[in-house]
């Protein structure tokens, strides 16, 4: 019986590893943070795999548990984020604009408070309904729509974000410093 749960549970961890990992490096915006907080999740989920798969979605229970363990090593070590302005300079990173949108994006959300960071990126990024994210997180459906419109006014206030968005929008049209009939440029 034993046998077959740990089968059971690695064929899970092989199936569903990356989307973890990717879940956990948006709630952290650190790669070695997000294999860390995955490795810590799955270790708890294995020492209770009989109630999480007999769940009715196990993968959710995991993200549940991906989301607590981040808020504990918050609780924990009460870890101080140095936020800057810009990322750091990486080599060929002017080769791909898609690499700014993606850095500015990730600063923004590693400004968002552990909740709302949660909320966006269960519900924006791996386009969840509010309901699973409310179950996820353990809160109402209520809780996820306002922590998601405080968050989401803090991400369009991010100033590092609006120019990142607003360049590639005006590239995107072609219309990048071409005057207006009202004088200036658009």
């Amino acid at each position: 019986m034993q046998a077959e749960l740990d089968d059971r549970f690695q064929e899970f961890v092989r199936a569903r590893w990356s989307r973890l990992v990717r879940t956990a490096y948006l709630l952290t915006g650190d790669a070695h943070h997000a294999e860390d907080l995955t490795q810590t999740a799955l270790a708890k989920a294995y020492r209770s795999w009989r109630r999480v798969s007999r769940s009715d979605n196990p993968e959710a229970y995991v993200r549940r548990m991906l989301v607590t363990c981040n808020s504990d090593r918050f609780r924990k070590r009460r870890v101080a984020e140095a936020l800057t302005a810009a990322p750091p300079e990486t080599a060929g990173r002017d080769a791909f604009s898609w690499a700014d949108e993606r850095s500015a994006l990730l600063g923004a959300l590693a400004g968002l408070p552990p909740k709302q960071r949660a909320v966006i990126v269960m519900r924006y990024w791996e386009d969840l309904p509010e309901a699973e994210v409310a179950e996820i997180l353990g809160c109402s459906p209520g809780t996820v729509k306002s922590q998601a419109s405080k968050g989401l006014a803090k991400l369009r206030a991010y100033p590092g974000l609006a120019q990142v968005v607003d360049g590639s929008d005006r590239a995107r049209s072609g219309r990048q410093g071409t005057p207006s009939p009202q004088g200036g440029t658009r």
